[in-house]
């Protein structure tokens, strides 16, 4: 049994249901949070737990023993939004990102916005943010991005799973956020790249790091991790960050995600099951 992340939820129901198939073991996976799994993971009460959020050394601390970190698939968080009759994707940079998630930017044709867009007809409407309401690592990824490219949010509120949001309603998990975005013109929120996909949700182009607007994609996830292994310290952890990623094509909120394997697992045959699971997905 596993909890945590719901961002790689698609592709774990996917591999599980895969390797029940060909192997016969039997996983069961709750999407509940990459906090949620964590805590879980901690108290005991699951097998393995899944997280877009490395934990962290007092996370680690509090664990009954060692927690082993694999990084299992990249991932991209995208900016979604909710904007009847644009022709065309729109496109923003991370300080207006900062701006429109810290309340600072509240319409939709505001001249920070209009300039990254120049002959787009932009609503006079309203900005409606949406974020998460549990513990995130999502939210971590999307927090330790804007912490990256704007000093202002940093200082507040800062980068974790879970933040004190300055504007917004909260929904629960991707599936929420995705959601609360589908149904609502004029809103905002964050996203992985999937669920956008699963319900046909616009996403924005983002400004990375060598200026280009790149779409999030299989693609530019994979080239913001590019040259990743040659810069890995000997025996990392595998603990790192690939947000604001320099290179050509790199999408800018792009992260790995993990499955946290405690390295004692008691049950000889749970150890064998999931060392035969952890080969086989690699």
């Amino acid at each position: 049994t596993g909890a945590g992340a719901t961002s790689p939820y698609p592709i774990y129901i996917k591999w599980f249901g895969d390797y029940a198939t060909k192997a016969g073991g039997k996983i069961n996976y709750q999407s509940i949070g990459s906090g949620g799994g964590i805590r879980q993971l901690t108290e005991g009460t699951v097998d393995f737990g899944a997280s877009d959020a490395p934990m962290t050394d007092a996370e680690l601390a509090k664990a009954k023993g060692p927690i082993l970190h694999f990084p299992a698939v990249l991932g991209a968080v995208v900016i979604t939004y909710n904007l009847g009759g644009l022709s065309q994707l729109l496109k923003l940079n991370g300080d207006a990102i900062a701006n429109i998630f810290a309340g600072k930017i509240t319409k939709w044709n505001d001249s920070r916005i209009a300039t990254l867009n120049p002959g787009v007809k932009l609503p006079a409407k309203d900005i409606l943010v949406v974020h998460r309401s549990d513990g995130s690592g999502t939210t971590f990824i999307f927090s330790d991005y804007l912490s990256a490219v704007s000093t202002a949010w940093a200082a507040a509120p800062g980068k974790g799973k879970e933040l004190s949001w300055p504007v917004g309603i909260g929904a629960k998990g991707n599936e929420g956020v995705a959601g609360q975005v589908k149904q609502t013109e004029g809103a905002i929120g964050y996203t992985e790249l999937a669920y956008a996909k699963q319900n046909q949700l616009a996403t924005a182009a983002i400004a990375n790091q060598a200026g280009e607007y790149v779409a999030p994609s299989i693609e530019s996830a994979t080239a913001a991790a590019a040259g990743i292994s040659a810069k890995l310290p000997p025996n990392t952890d595998y603990r790192i960050s690939i947000v604001n990623a320099p290179g050509a094509g790199a999408y800018p909120i792009s992260s790995f995600t993990w499955l946290l394997i405690p390295k004692t697992i008691p049950s000889a045959k749970k150890h064998k099951q999931l060392t035969d699971f952890l080969r086989w997905y690699l």
